[in-house]
C-alpha cells in the first residue's frame, strides 16, 4: 500500500516531509552530484545576513563522541551575492518540486528586517523564510536574540511586517515553550526545534578548545532525545507546524519527531556523514509509515501515546 507522505508545513506544500537543516547543505547545489535534490521535500539554504560575515577562524569543527561541535560563526556572501550565486539553481529546484526554504541572519532586530527585505525582494523563488534567533544579539552583550520570549516575539513582530510569504523560526534549545507561544502570538507561521546545544570539546594535551572557540554549537545523535523531547513539549503548547531538528540519522529518527508532533523534519549532521543521507532517510520513512498501516502519513503526526 502506497501512503501519501506529502505535508503542509505552514504554508510550504512539501512532497514529503524531509528538508535539510540550514547550515549543513549549503545551498543545495554542492549536493547535486550525489543524488537528485529535487526528490526532497524541501531544502533550508545556510543562513545569509544582510551584509557578508567572515565567520569565525579555524578550527571550526572538531568531532565528539555521538556527534559534533562547530564554531563556524555563520559565516556567509550576504543575501545580494547568494541570490545571485545560487538563485538561478534554486529556482530551478523549486519548479522541479522541491521547496526552498531560505534562513535569515541578523544580530538585532533591524539586521533581521533589513535582511528579510532583500530576502524578499532577490529571491521570488524562496517558498518561506526561517529566521534564526539563535544569533547573538551583539547590543544585548552577546545574548541569543531570542533566548527570551520578548526578545524573540520582537524579532518575529517585526519580521512579519515585511514579507507575507511563510515565516518560520529556527529555536534555541531553552525555555522552548514560552518562546514558541510568544511567536505564535507574533505570527509565526512554524517553528523548527531545536538548533545546536552549546558545549565545549578540550582538547587535554593541549589544554585549548578544540574548536576556535572556548564554546560551539552540539550537534548530532546525542541530541536527538533532547529534540524530541522539546518538540514534543511545543506540540502540547501552540497550534503551530513543526519542523523537528536534532541528530537525525534514520527513518526511525525521523518518525520519532513525527510522532512527538513534527510535521516535516530536517536532516542535518548526517549530510556531512553521508551526502545521500538525506534521501535515504526519506525513503526509510515511507517505509515506516506504510509498516504503521496509514495511508496519509499526516495521520502519524502527534500520534505518540503514553
Amino acid at each position: 500500500m502506497s501512503v501519501n507522505m506529502a505535508v503542509d508545513f505552514g504554508g510550504v506544500k512539501m512532497q514529503n516531509p524531509i528538508n535539510t537543516a540550514a547550515g549543513t547543505f549549503g545551498y543545495g547545489w554542492q549536493f547535486q552530484n550525489f543524488f537528485d535534490v529535487s526528490k526532497l521535500g524541501a531544502i533550508t539554504t545556510k543562513g545569509c545576513a544582510a551584509e557578508p560575515w567572515p565567520g569565525n577562524p579555524a578550527p571550526r569543527m572538531a568531532e565528539v563522541r555521538g556527534g559534533m561541535i562547530n564554531s563556524v560563526g555563520l559565516q556567509n556572501p550576504g543575501v545580494r551575492a547568494f541570490a545571485e550565486e545560487s538563485g538561478p539553481w534554486l529556482n530551478q529546484l523549486s519548479k522541479d518540486g522541491c521547496q526552498v526554504i531560505c534562513q535569515v541572519c541578523g544580530h538585532s532586530t533591524p539586521e533581521y528586517v533589513r535582511a528579510l527585505e532583500l530576502f524578499d525582494e532577490l529571491c521570488p523563488w524562496a517558498a518561506g523564510f526561517e529566521i534564526n534567533v539563535s544569533c547573538p544579539n551583539i547590543a544585548a552583550g552577546g545574548a541569543a536574540c531570542g533566548s527570551t520570549p520578548e526578545g524573540a516575539g520582537e524579532v518575529m513582530r517585526a519580521c512579519r511586517k515585511v514579507t507575507d510569504r511563510p515565516l518560520f523560526v529556527k529555536m534555541a534549545p531553552a525555555n522552548v515553550v514560552d518562546v514558541a507561544r510568544a511567536l505564535e502570538a507574533e505570527g509565526a507561521d512554524g517553528l523548527s526545534i531545536i538548533n545546536s546545544i552549546q558545549g565545549m570539546a578540550i582538547d587535554v594535551n593541549t589544554r585549548r578548545s578544540r574548536v576556535a572557540k572556548p564554546k560551539g554549537g552540539l550537534s548530532g545523535p546525542l541530541c536527538h532525545p533532547i529534540a524530541v523531547r522539546m518538540v514534543w513539549e511545543v506540540a502540547q503548547a501552540v497550534d503551530l507546524p513543526i519542523n523537528g531538528v536534532g541528530g537525525v540519522m534514520t527513518g526511525e529518527d525521523a518518525a520519532e519527531f513525527i510522532l512527538a508532533g513534527a510535521t516535516c523534519v530536517s536532516v542535518g549532521m548526517a549530510n556531512f556523514v553521508d551526502p545521500t543521507a538525506s534521501l535515504r532517510i526519506a525513503g526509510e520513512l515511507e517505509q515506516w509509515a506504510e509498516s504503521q498501516g496509514v495511508s496519509d502519513i499526516n495521520e502519524l503526526v502527534g500520534a505518540f501515546e503514553c
